[in-house]
């Protein structure tokens, strides 16, 4: 697989990742998981970078409402969803090699609800144990030398492949909020978490003890962030104006999207869209 390096349409991994044009810190390969892991894993990312000396490159992310497994030569973490945005920051030379899991995996990785791993992230081994240190070391063995090599992103892949296997089949809640999350970030339309309830015969109460406990959020939030996301990749793509993204986001007026967006993001729609649009 090639690394990404031509202009195109955001697609729907690359909308969350808020990248400044022009920043060359790093190449990053994408891979699609294997049809056996649909359901529990999503997507493969695999950055590689080199930062000069005494510089740093910040990678803010708008998050989407699923953990993270990330192993890189320095750590192997286990990570909650991200409520706000995310920032890593590369420094030197590194690589990393990173899982995007469904919805459904994160309570079954973390054996339990993973409300206590919002905006947090812990050692994979303390969700693991050792097969976590195992996965580790089989990356970072994998990874030794020519960390863009297509065979070295295969080992490290079929690493987690293997680590996580077990957790198969996901289990019928781990379905249904599979279905939830892609009916929110699937429609548009939806912007009341009344909308959601009807269309899985849920009460309030029960689709929001089944977010919480599988994604460690809320309904609401599940909206706003798809919402915020699809605002993100509008601003970066020009043409369009602030009044008309808020519109075809379904807000009642400029002004609410406006503190949404700057809220989440820390900037407003005008000063993100000059920093990040290209």
């Amino acid at each position: 697989m090639e690394p990404d390096t031509a202009p195109r349409r955001l697609d729907h991994v690359e909308r969350a990742h808020l990248r400044s044009p022009g920043d060359a810190s790093h190449v990053m390969y994408r891979y699609a998981a294997a049809p056996e892991f649909t359901g529990l894993l999503e997507r493969f990312w695999i950055p590689v970078w080199s930062v000069p000396p005494g510089r740093e490159a910040p990678q803010q992310v708008l998050q989407y409402p699923v953990t993270l497994l990330v192993v890189s030569g320095d750590y192997a973490r286990f990570h909650g969803v991200v409520s706000g945005l995310s920032t890593t920051t590369l420094t030197g030379d590194g690589w990393a090699v990173g899982v995007m899991c469904a919805p459904a995996a994160g309570a079954l990785v973390a054996r339990g609800s993973v409300a206590p791993y919002t905006d947090r992230h812990v050692p994979l081994a303390q969700v693991l144990g050792a097969d976590g240190e195992r996965l580790t070391a089989r990356v970072r063995a994998a990874m030794t030398g020519d960390s863009t090599s297509p065979a070295a992103h295969r080992a490290a892949m079929d690493a987690f492949g293997d680590a996580l296997r077990p957790l198969l089949p996901v289990d019928p809640e781990g379905q249904l909020v599979n279905r939830v999350v892609a009916f929110v970030e699937g429609d548009h339309a939806v912007t009341r978490v009344a909308q959601v309830c009807a269309a899985f015969d849920l009460s309030e109460r029960a689709l929001q003890r089944l977010v919480r406990r599988r994604l460690g959020l809320t309904p609401k939030w599940l909206i706003q962030r798809r919402r915020l996301q699809e605002a993100a990749e509008r601003l970066r793509a020009r043409g369009t104006t602030l009044a008309e993204v808020s519109a075809l986001l379904g807000y009642a007026d400029q002004p609410h999207f406006s503190r949404d967006f700057a809220r989440v993001t820390g900037m407003t729609p005008g000063a993100f869209a000059a920093r990040f649009a290209g």
